[in-house]
């Protein structure tokens, strides 16, 4: 077996391979276009094609694909043969420049939110330079933008990349008032974890609401739950390690720094977790560790879940997104230093991020929304729906000495003393973690914790990275005036926090009482998608992101739309389903039960056996059975009844009949017989590959 350098990034066209097989010259442009963000000239472009031709074919490619990120929340591609002919009926590889740099799929059948005409089919990939190309599946794979015939985004990685320049552009601003001329770039980077379950095959071809919508529509809680929290960094098992194994084997051959893994709180919950990178880069390692742990999972006779929320009742997924900000020179503009209160330019960005956050809180609880995420979100570990940022002690304590006008007590950071004397002593960290916290700070980096698992991190970060640039855009505009920049960034840093100090909150998220106190702040619990969505296009947002060139109007209501249509398609499909489910085999299985009580009944009766244990099963499944009936029909009615695809009327209408629906089938699951129940249950499901 390879060592794992050996062994790490070997599938990817990156900066060590070109290094080697490019000519000095063309290697040296294209680090300028990379570093710079300068045009890529064809005669450049010609070269490095053949060159990753070449590479690509050495190791067993045949194909090529633009690798891209519609607003279907998933990857796509069109692989296309190196294949030429020759004239002669033989045929050479090729792949130019031009096939490098831009493709052309079919737009027409991705989701444009009224964008485009249905007959308006031209669209265009163009390759992200900064994302280096990879091998999977024997194709080339090369990372894109995807945009229409007439230059609108349609997809998730443009308004990414726009953001960062923006986030480029107002951190580099910032950083000459404080007489740094040497930083070129200044970059967001992102970590996500990300979590998942992992629940047996052949149990899951049983649950046709797993296959069609993610999660368990139906489901009794098991005798055993997450309740002993036994599972959470338990031992893996034999089946789940070997599965984790190649997975890490084959990110690690991606270049994807895939750095921890283990068991998460709820029984076959897992967690996967990587090292920093660039924002955009670690948005496609993202997206290509979430295809590969589907594939990967089905060759060890598993599936893995990513649906937010698979199981009711206990720990749904979520992904934590690690931001910062860094410079090409490799300082972490958010690390404090070991003397955060005398860092001027760290309180700086801290200041601008916290009131960031404040006045864009709507935005930020939006892009973490989906159907899928409102299960989630306010129960078992996940954050609520208000959004609030956790500084801990150190930071409160310097930034609120600021305010008061009073000198910080700067505490050295004391010895930790466990009271073993063969333990070794190490330093304490000046505050705790805070797990229930939207965002929080944690230590050099904020931890958006709201993310559904199954999400792309491109559309939370878009909204991190433009609100930053907004707030920073207002702070160069206010200093570069100054004529006394210590005494005005002073002040600057005192007012701000002063006045937007309402979004930091350093207790227990999940409280009732913090729930009345964020109303009495004013800040806003949006508590479903549906309640998020307007936020969207409201003139605040569009001047937003409009100003720092990331969306245009008109793309911003198309992403509106879109995310409108996928909250009601995915809720429609979930009723279908049950419908569906209860027509063709809830309903048959009770009946099934209730005959076979009946037998036993009849059986019974002439030899005077007592039989109140039967009648009473058939009263009650009979009870059972005809209110799930009715609410079946009420289901059917909600659905039938619709006019238009609105968010409120399906959180509102088709939602709660779903609930109703459900509340009676799985009170009817803990009294139908097993061996007539239909569906595997909780328990199977959850401890199908759990056993060591």
């Amino acid at each position: 077996m390879k060592r794992i350098p050996e062994m790490f990034a070997s599938c990817v066209f990156n900066d060590t391979t070109m290094r080697e097989r490019l000519p000095k010259d063309a290697y040296k442009a294209l680090k300028r276009t990379i570093d710079r963000g300068t045009h890529l000239e064809i005669d450049i472009a010609n070269v490095v094609a053949n060159a990753m031709k070449e590479w690509a074919v050495e190791k067993g490619a045949t194909h090529f694909t633009h690798w891209f990120q519609p607003m279907t929340g998933i990857t796509a591609e069109k692989h296309e043969s190196f294949i030429s002919p020759t004239g002669n009926g033989q045929v050479i590889m090729e792949f130019s420049g031009k096939e490098l740099v831009r493709g052309e799929p079919d737009a027409s059948s991705f989701p444009s939110g009224g964008l485009r005409c249905t007959f308006e089919a031209r669209g265009y990939t163009v390759w992200d330079i900064t994302s280096y190309a990879f091998i999977k599946d024997d194709t080339l794979c090369i990372p894109t933008a995807f945009c229409s015939y007439s230059g609108e985004a349609l997809d998730k990685k443009t308004p990414l990349l726009r953001s960062m320049d923006a986030l480029d552009k107002q951190s580099r601003r910032i950083l000459k008032l404080f007489g740094n001329e040497k930083v070129q770039r200044v970059m967001s980077t992102v970590g996500p974890e990300q979590e998942y379950f992992l629940i047996d095959k052949e149990m899951y071809k049983k649950r046709p609401d797993l296959i069609y919508s993610g999660r368990t529509l139906f489901g009794a809680r098991p005798p055993k739950g997450q309740e002993l929290e036994d599972h959470y960094f338990g031992t893996i098992s034999p089946r789940v390690s070997a599965f984790m194994k190649e997975l890490e084997d084959e990110l690690w051959k991606l270049g994807v720094y895939a750095k921890t893994k283990h068991n998460e709180v709820a029984p076959a919950q897992h967690e996967f977790a990587p090292i920093f990178t660039t924002t955009n880069i670690a948005t496609d390692h993202n997206q290509l560790t979430m295809e590969m742990m589907k594939n990967i999972a089905g060759k060890h006779g598993l599936v893995c879940l990513l649906h937010e929320k698979p199981f009711a009742g206990v720990n749904g997924s979520g992904k934590h997104n690690n931001w910062a900000i860094s410079t090409n020179t490799g300082t972490n503009l958010l690390e404090p230093g070991n003397t955060p209160h005398e860092n001027a330019q760290f309180l700086l960005f801290l200041v601008a991020v916290i009131k960031a956050v404040d006045d864009y809180q709507d935005l930020l609880r939006l892009s973490a929304a989906s159907a899928g995420n409102d299960h989630r979100l306010g129960a078992n570990e996940a954050p609520p729906a208000i959004i609030s940022m956790f500084l801990g002690d150190e930071l409160t304590a310097i930034l609120d000495a600021i305010e008061s006008g009073t000198a910080y007590q700067n505490n050295e950071k004391t010895q930790m003393e466990i009271g073993v004397s063969v333990l070794p002593h190490f330093p304490k960290d000046t505050t705790d973690r805070n797990r229930t916290s939207p965002f929080a700070f944690t230590g050099n980096k904020f931890e958006f914790r709201m993310l559904g698992s199954a999400f792309s991190i491109s559309g939370p970060n878009i909204v991190l990275n433009s609100a930053v640039s907004e707030i920073l855009c207002q702070f160069a505009d206010q200093l570069e005036k100054s004529t006394n920049f210590t005494a005005d960034l002073a002040a600057l840093v005192k007012k701000t926090y002063s006045e937007n100090k309402r979004i930091v909150f350093n207790g227990n998220n999940y409280s009732d009482e913090w729930v009345a106190e964020a109303e009495r702040r004013g800040l806003s619990n949006l508590r479903t998608t549906a309640d998020s969505l307007p936020l969207f296009t409201t003139p605040k947002s569009i001047e937003l992101f409009t100003k720092h060139g990331v969306f245009t109007s008109a793309e911003i209501h198309s992403r509106c739309e879109i995310l409108t249509e996928n909250y009601c398609k995915t809720l429609h499909i979930e009723a279908l389903t049950m419908l569906d489910l209860v027509k063709g085999k809830i309903i048959p299985a009770c009946i099934a039960y209730q005959n076979e009580v009946v037998k036993l009944l009849e059986r019974k009766r002439p030899s005077n056996f007592d039989t109140s244990l039967e009648e009473y099963l058939l009263g009650r499944i009979a009870k059972l059975s005809a209110c799930m009936l009715k609410r079946l029909i009420a289901l059917e009615d909600v659905i039938l009844a619709k006019t238009e695809d609105s968010a409120t009327y399906y959180r509102d209408k088709v939602f709660c009949a779903m609930s109703e629906l459900r509340a009676v089938v799985d009170e009817l699951e803990t009294i139908v017989a097993k061996d007539y129940w239909p569906l595997p249950s909780y328990a199977e499901l959850l401890y199908s590959v759990v056993a060591m």
